[in-house]
């Protein structure tokens, strides 16, 4: 059984005192850092770039996983590599089948983690062509673009259908709180990406801990 893991999403973090955020999660037990990227294109907000990961990358020994909401990925990987990426997750609705081969190639030769990820609306079937080619698939339980929204319970079904045919980690990012978690960990995810829930709690070692026994 893959392990349970729990990604602190920095979006809800503190960027006026990131550094003691991040520190306070991985003091927690967080397992990784899950780091939205968006563009304003891909998705209606803007957020950081290579140079923000660059300076979390200094800040934490745990994995950084970059979730990158983007249109073309492919022409923005290297500086996201080199600013210091363990995992990075592209989305199908913004890459070819024939685009995710040649990314896992270089991915591979770096050492670093691919993973697909597919919006709410997306059906399972856009995936299945390239699971073979992926470290992990993110399903995404709100729609993307800004924290803080609720989740969307349709994505259960989804989940289950993807554990039957897909034996790698599953992350679900989105509205996970102790409720939620309990549901999508029993639905086949293994790796939890919460924001508000986490950074928005007075004791975050207790919130983590809800989530990762949430199952």
């Amino acid at each position: 059984m893959n392990r349970i893991k729990v990604a602190p999403s920095i979006l809800s973090a503190d960027f006026g005192c990131l550094a003691k955020d991040l520190k306070r999660a991985q003091a927690a037990g967080a397992d990784m850092f899950h780091i939205d990227v968006m563009d304003g294109h891909f998705v209606p907000n803007i957020t950081i770039g290579p140079v923000v990961i660059k300076y979390i990358r200094k800040l934490t020994s745990l994995p950084l996983d970059v979730h990158l909401m983007i249109d073309n990925p492919q022409r923005f990987v290297g500086a996201f590599l080199d600013a210091g990426s363990d995992m990075l997750t592209v989305h199908i609705e913004a890459i070819s089948s024939a685009g995710i081969r040649a990314l896992k190639s270089k991915l591979k030769k770096r050492g670093v983690r691919l993973g697909i990820s597919l919006n709410p609306s997306t059906p399972l079937e856009k995936i299945k062509g390239v699971l073979k080619f992926v470290d992990f698939v993110l399903i995404m339980s709100v729609n993307p673009g800004f924290s803080g929204q609720g989740f969307i319970p349709s994505v259960i079904s989804k989940i289950k259908k993807l554990r039957s045919i897909f034996a790698g980690d599953i992350a679900v990012d989105g509205g996970i709180n102790e409720k939620t978690a309990k549901e999508v960990l029993s639905a086949g995810a293994n790796i939890l990406a919460a924001g508000s829930y986490l950074f928005g709690s007075k004791d975050i070692r207790a919130a983590i801990e809800r989530i990762r026994n949430a199952a």
